[in-house]
């Protein structure tokens, strides 16, 4: 299929930007919709891609951003919801449900078919936890509409790269306390890199091998939290006391005092979530898919000493050295 304009719905935050960076080079013609355009400068430098002031949950703004498009990419997500129910809150709801809902009747509404859709891994609408279940149902909804559209969804575990929340909020406090109290130190993850995250997004758009599919997008190991948060100190060159609170009632005492500030970094619903382990059994891989080694990379913006050396590249290559 012919691919020339594509519509990034989410694509202001952090896997938004990687891309976007793809597909410019692929020679793509990149449209993301966010609530604030002064707010994403680093996008608005990339060639190709156009930056609109706009509301994606209003049904007849989404309608008037996917005509013309040529494939829909739905990144949309939320990590927290501060209007807690059963089986999820409002927050919840907006982004995973009511969302992927909008996009599949504005898209059949133009007659643009093509959709790739960011998942969970270990999404389930009778999970353990607010989150995997809102995003279970919104996958089922997309799943549901397979029949009409040309749908990739993708099941991504935990992704790491620079400028993440995630080894860079570790990072950022174990370099605060010498002890850190953790909930959930043995949950299990499989970080995936960010950059294999959106080379699998941008190359799926036309293949149609991948059309009516579901994938786990996973790197090459599984670590505990505990070891996560082990490996990060060691690369910003702190020494730390970890003790794992387990998943019991120490550990959700943890999470609702974290939970109260404005930018938590681990919630009840978070330490839900960690009762499964966001691990792949293999079975939905991507086709050719080489994951990227977290030691690979996490070292070049995590380690002081890569860090500096990254910044010195960078002046020589500036001053034409």
């Amino acid at each position: 299929m012919e691919l020339e304009n594509v519509l990034l719905i989410g694509g202001s935050g952090f896997v938004g930007g990687w891309i976007a960076s793809s597909l410019c080079e692929r020679g793509v013609r990149v449209t993301i919709p966010t609530r604030r355009r002064e707010n994403t400068k680093k996008l608005i430098m990339l060639p190709m891609v156009s930056m609109v002031e706009a509301n994606v949950h209003d049904p007849q703004t989404l309608a008037e951003l996917i005509e013309g498009q040529d494939a829909v990419i739905n990144l949309v997500g939320a990590l927290h919801d501060r209007d807690s129910r059963l089986p999820y809150g409002k927050g919840f709801t907006a982004a995973h449900v009511d969302l992927p809902r909008k996009i599949l009747t504005a898209m059949k509404q133009s007659g643009v078919r093509r959709l790739a859709h960011m998942s969970a891994l270990r999404a389930d609408r009778n999970g353990p936890s607010e989150y995997l279940r809102s995003k279970g149902e919104g996958e089922g909804i997309v799943r549901a509409a397979m029949d009409g559209l040309d749908v990739t969804i993708f099941r991504p575990s935990v992704i790491f790269g620079p400028d993440d929340a995630f080894l860079n909020m570790f990072a950022k406090l174990v370099r605060l306390f010498p002890v850190l109290p953790l909930g959930g130190g043995e949950a299990r993850f499989q970080p995936v890199y960010v950059g294999d995250v959106a080379r699998a997004f941008a190359a799926c758009l036309t293949d149609r091998a991948t059309f009516g599919r579901t994938y786990d997008l996973c790197g090459p190991k599984v670590y505990t939290l505990r070891e996560l948060v082990d490996y990060t100190a060691q690369l910003v060159g702190k020494q730390r006391r970890i003790i794992d609170l387990g998943t019991g009632g120490w550990a959700y005492l943890q999470a609702g005092l974290l939970w109260l500030l404005p930018n938590p970094p681990l919630s009840p619903d978070n330490l839900r979530s960690m009762e499964v382990d966001s691990v792949s059994d293999g079975s939905h891989d991507y086709p050719d898919w080489h994951p990227t080694r977290l030691e690979a990379v996490a070292p070049g913006y995590l380690s002081p000493a890569e860090m500096i050396q990254l910044r010195l590249d960078r002046y020589r290559y500036r001053a034409g050295r």
